[in-house]
């Protein structure tokens, strides 16, 4: 009886388990919708969170577009500046590729330098499949994946088209928002107190 009761526990704890976050970008080229996986890249996601809660990304470019490749963005602002990052995170490549995931069309990553663990705010959409920044990719590390786009392919594509020059679009794709679905914006503080 216990066993059966545990069981019924366990699926009724399932069934009521918190959705994947989403966070929905607005750029100057339209909206798209990143679903996030906290259990294949916890740091990764928490990271990212972060920044989009912070309002870090709000003015910030798709910087670096290569059409047959990916689509860079979260880190320069539209007069080339890179803005100020927390402290990079480690890389959970490894972790996320044994939770199945891997640097195809349509996944979002996290961009670093050369350096395995210096991923800060910058991240990427694969707008092809790229198995080379699969674990452990070319240097012992790879790219790591913590979600997909789930609406709004169609805004990154546009983004993935733009001309470009050097690998930088000629007129800057902005990012004006960037807001986890479900959640409101902060509200602003409160003053003084509050009459009774």
């Amino acid at each position: 009886m216990r066993i059966r009761t545990l069981a019924f526990s366990l699926i009724a704890l399932a069934a009521f388990a918190a959705p994947n976050p989403k966070v929905k970008f607005t750029t100057n080229l339209g909206s798209f919708t990143l679903e996030l996986d906290p259990e294949a890249a916890p740091k990764t996601v928490a990271n990212f969170l972060g920044y989009v809660k912070s309002g870090h990304y709000k003015g910030t470019t798709f910087h670096r577009v290569i059409a047959k490749f990916m689509v860079q963005g979260g880190g320069m602002t539209a007069d080339g500046a890179e803005k100020p990052t927390k402290a990079p995170i480690p890389n959970e490549a490894q972790h996320a590729q044994e939770k199945g995931w891997r640097n195809v069309r349509g996944t979002v990553a996290m961009a670093r330098t050369g350096a395995p663990h210096s991923a800060t705010s910058q991240f990427f959409v694969n707008v092809v499949d790229n198995p080379f920044l699969d674990y452990p990719g070319q240097d012992g590390w790879g790219y790591c994946v913590f979600g997909k786009v789930v609406d709004g392919m169609d805004t990154v594509d546009k983004i993935r088209d733009v001309k470009t020059a050097a690998d930088r679009p000629v007129k800057p794709v902005i990012i004006t928002g960037a807001v986890v679905e479900g959640q409101s914006a902060k509200a602003p503080a409160k003053t003084g107190k509050h009459k009774k």
